[in-house]
């Protein structure tokens, strides 16, 4: 489907971190020292270190007596990033999709919309790095093509690419395209969006970016709706604001238990991980838990939601009487690879990211804080920066970094993150464990990017990409009307 293209996001949420004013209750066990790289003008390239206080190591391995980053397992650094930005207001633009102001009822595009606070969804485009070489190859089209002459162009070659990957044109005209698990009913999906935003009634200006992207997902809604078992949803950026929670009055809560009594599997897959700790997990989704318990939702359907943490390393479950999580036992979901990643390799594997992300803060001039955890290591600046200078450190580790254990070095827009595994591998064991097919399964996120921890998806299923929670709530609002449509009028390719 899509092909990667950054975004500006904030860093993640995890135990001891502040982040946009957020901050994790504080641990009461002994302190050890972290060093932090921090570059001066009057140091000229050198770097200077200071130590910050973090909680000791579970298993009570002490500090370096040089006060280094000791590479001790289970131990934050606390960093204190900065206070909140104030939100940005909402684009008021008269009329929309009803299916943004009604219930999942009705015609999807029969109508204005009433609320004219809900126009801006899909024209609140975030902060996305416009890079993707499939949607850069439709905007070039339509220097010498209509509008909907592209999308019957890549409809047809799309279709192609289904039937011989190898040897399509698709794989001849954009070399790395990656695999396409549903077809996509592009020219359905562009009279849709044409409709509203007048696409093709432009005489200067041809479709940008992020309506290329709009359009492609819907198209991808429609395909996924008639056969979807599973949905995943990234954390930060795609359920909820950047270094926020589910709260009990989240729109997401409905759609979730919604898709759940569709007889959907629903996974939210993060790097935030905590190991032994469910109920930090269970502030992150504090509101869809109380949801569960005040509906009293049965447990043939609270068993339909799953959390993968650590990008692959940990799942959890609801429990069937009080709604609360717990840890899945490693051998029931695990895989046989994942099983065979031995704790001396993980531990190199972080020591050496570690020692990378503060070469790359040292040579960039870029003072930072390091976060230890048991399965990944980052840095989390402590000065202004831009997201370039992040991007470099992300894209350096990828290329230079080798380990005896997969791992995903990625941009979090503000902080760069080593973590053990990808979602790609979470993905495919909680797909196994659930008995699922890749043509049955969707994933949502915003990180689809070359340094993004989305992006290893869309090597094992059909995505949507969104900028921002809000679209994230509209996409699944069509969702789930072409679900309800789609047991009284089959989906025919």
């Amino acid at each position: 489907m899509l092909l990667r293209a950054p975004t500006q996001r904030s860093p993640r949420t995890d135990a001891g971190v502040q982040k946009h004013g957020f901050v994790a209750a504080p641990s009461s066990r002994a302190p050890r020292q972290v060093r932090v790289a921090i570059a001066t003008p009057s140091a000229g390239p050198s770097a200077k270190s200071v130590s910050t206080q973090t909680p000791a190591p579970s298993n009570g391995a002490p500090a370096s007596p040089n006060g280094a980053s000791s590479p001790a397992i289970g131990s934050v650094a606390e960093v204190n990033i900065g206070t909140p930005s104030p939100p940005g207001s909402s684009l008021s633009r008269p009329g929309y999709w009803e299916l943004l102001n009604t219930s999942e009822s009705g015609e999807v595009f029969s109508q204005r919309a009433r609320s004219a606070s809900d126009a801006a969804v899909l024209r609140r485009k975030g902060h996305l790095k416009e890079q993707d070489r499939l949607i850069d190859f439709m905007r070039r089209m339509h220097e010498t093509h209509t509008c909907e002459e592209v999308m019957l162009k890549m409809e047809r070659w799309i279709a192609e690419h289904r039937q011989d990957p190898k040897r399509s044109r698709l794989r001849r005209l954009i070399p790395n395209i990656g695999t396409f698990f549903t077809p996509l009913k592009l020219v359905e999906a562009f009279r849709e969006y044409d409709a509203f935003f007048a696409l093709s009634r432009r005489k200067y200006i041809p479709p940008n970016f992020a309506e290329l992207r709009h359009i492609v997902n819907i198209s991808q809604v429609h395909a996924s709706a008639d056969t979807l078992k599973l949905i995943t949803f990234d954390a930060d950026g795609t359920l909820y604001a950047d270094g926020a929670h589910m709260e009990q009055d989240n729109q997401m809560i409905a759609h979730i238990i919604n898709l759940m009594r569709s007889n959907v599997q629903v996974a939210i897959v993060t790097a935030a991980g905590y190991p032994g700790e469910p109920d930090k997990f269970e502030k992150r989704v504090m509101g869809l838990l109380e949801a569960f318990r005040k509906l009293k939702l049965p447990p043939e359907v609270t068993s339909r939601f799953h959390i993968m943490g650590g990008e692959c390393n940990y799942l959890l479950r609801v429990r069937p009487d009080d709604k609360r999580l717990e840890f899945v036992p490693d051998g029931d979901w695990k895989t046989p690879t994942m099983q065979s990643w031995r704790e001396e390799d993980i531990t190199n594997l972080l020591d050496e990211g570690e020692a990378m992300l503060q070469e790359g803060a040292k040579r960039l001039n870029l003072a930072v804080n390091i976060i230890r955890k048991n399965r990944a290591v980052g840095i989390v600046p402590t000065q202004p920066t831009i997201y370039e200078v992040l991007e470099d450190i992300a894209l350096t580790i990828q290329t230079q970094l080798v380990a005896k254990v997969p791992f995903c070095a990625f941009n979090g827009g503000n902080d760069v993150f080593v973590d053990v595994g990808n979602k790609l591998l979470g993905l495919e064991a909680l797909m196994k464990y659930l008995q699922v097919t890749p043509p049955e399964v969707l994933h949502v996120g915003d990180r689809f990017t070359d340094s993004g921890n989305d992006v290893a998806t869309r090597d094992i299923c059909s995505v949507l990409w969104v900028a921002n929670p809000e679209e994230t709530g509209f996409f699944i609002k069509m969702l789930l009307k072409d679900i309800r449509k789609s047991r009284w009028q089959p989906y025919i390719e």
